[in-house]
């Protein structure tokens, strides 16, 4: 395979362009350190990217290595709910607030109710489709763009939950009651995982669990009827529906599994016990909007998605790190925020490659029809000057046989 064709390989766009995304990244947080600090600046962003390789002994980079991993599952459920609806055209930036009915959701079922966790799961699965379904009937039959009603229900959402889970809130604190603290039953299991992380007990099921949905979303996707549907829908909806395909319920269905993926995506993180819900926060937790970053990073592939929510949650995780008393706390979320955003120009940076290969090649095509023409006209040339000759030979032979006659 030479060089071109390498280039030309979609796949191999999508890591380049990645690659530049998080370099650029880099760069720009650097910068930023530099300008608070210029002493410590080399330090602080290798801290970031160390992550949980700061802790010099092994069981504790471990154990952090499990927490960064607790909390990439839920991240990549967010990111997957997004490139699924991204494939029928449909930008869920509702993937938020369906993440935040979803926690509302699973936390009550577990604190209130009581239940075990897979019914604590299905609740926050079915509280995310709903919310989702919202989202689709409104775009299928009131042709609603989905990233408004996105946003005002991510916002409806988040102060519902605030309103229901205050009933099952610590008395002392803003936050609910830990959920291992009054129903064990309803943390995720960690069937032996927790031991490979030096006994953290936040590493559960759901890390596996998570991966495996991001490649039955690549099978669906690439290999299933509904998954063509779902493409052909995103392409052109018009011409989907002239085909056969029932594009609203296409519409409809595809806001409901991603609406699904993100409400599972919260019960995978405040089940495992590593966070608990803040009654009064006033903004809608950063995962569904990360999960935007985590999809286009990994190339809108189910499998990229996976290596993306990782290193966003890396990257995430390893600000914390830094020295406080030089950088203010915000600097890490700043910094991270960054990276995050230029991780959105990774469709950019493809089209910027296809397009100076598409140029390349015009140029060598015209190049290349220029040199036929230049051949051509040589061969002409070289024709012409031969009948010339011909020509020549012929009139004077001519001549000399006038002049013996004569």
């Amino acid at each position: 395979m030479n060089k071109k064709s390498i280039l030309k390989n979609s796949a191999f766009q999508s890591i380049l362009a990645a690659v530049i995304c998080v370099i650029l990244g880099l760069f720009v947080g650097y910068l930023v350190l530099l300008a608070i600090d210029p002493a410590g600046a080399g330090e602080a962003i290798l801290t970031i990217i160390k992550n949980f390789f700061n802790y010099p002994s092994k069981p504790a980079a471990l154990k952090y290595l499990g927490n960064t991993l607790a909390k990439t599952a839920p991240l990549l459920m967010c990111a997957l709910s997004i490139n699924f609806c991204y494939k029928a055209g449909l930008f869920n930036i509702g993937a938020a607030g369906q993440y935040v009915v979803g926690a509302g959701a699973c936390l009550w079922a577990a604190l209130a109710w009581k239940l075990p966790w897979p019914l604590c799961v299905l609740l926050a699965l079915a509280a995310g489709a709903v919310w989702g379904a919202i989202v689709g009937v409104l775009k299928a039959y009131g042709n609603v763009n989905e990233v408004i009603s996105g946003i005002m229900l991510n916002w409806i959402g988040l102060y519902l939950v605030n309103m229901l889970l205050a009933n099952v809130k610590d008395p002392a604190s803003p936050y609910t009651i830990q959920v291992g603290a009054v129903n064990s039953g309803a943390l995720l299991p960690t069937a032996g995982l927790d031991k490979l992380f030096t006994h953290n007990q936040y590493v559960t099921i759901a890390v596996p669990i998570s991966i495996l949905v991001a490649v039955l979303i690549w099978v669906v996707l690439s290999k299933t009827k509904l998954g063509y549907e779902i493409l052909a829908t995103g392409f052109n909806k018009d011409a989907a529906k002239y085909a056969g395909m029932n594009e609203k319920k296409n519409l409809i269905l595809t806001l409901v599994i991603g609406g699904a993926l993100a409400g599972v995506g919260a019960s995978f993180l405040y089940l495992s016990g590593y966070e608990q819900w803040s009654t009064t926060q006033s903004s809608v937790p950063d995962m569904g909007f990360n999960g935007i970053a985590a999809t286009f990073l990994g190339g809108l592939h189910p499998i990229g998605t996976i290596f993306s929510s990782f290193f966003i949650q890396h990257i995430t995780s390893g600000g914390s790190y830094l020295n406080k008393k030089i950088y203010p706390s915000q600097v890490s979320d700043l910094i991270s925020a960054i990276i995050i955003y230029l991780c959105g120009f990774v469709l950019f940076f493809k089209y910027v490659m296809n397009t100076r290969l598409a140029a390349s090649e015009e140029k060598k095509i015209l190049a290349a029809k220029a040199a036929g023409a230049a051949a051509g006209a040589a061969e002409t040339a070289r024709s012409e000057a031969a009948d010339a000759k011909e020509a020549f030979g012929t009139a004077e032979s001519e001549q000399e046989k006038k002049g013996g006659d004569d």
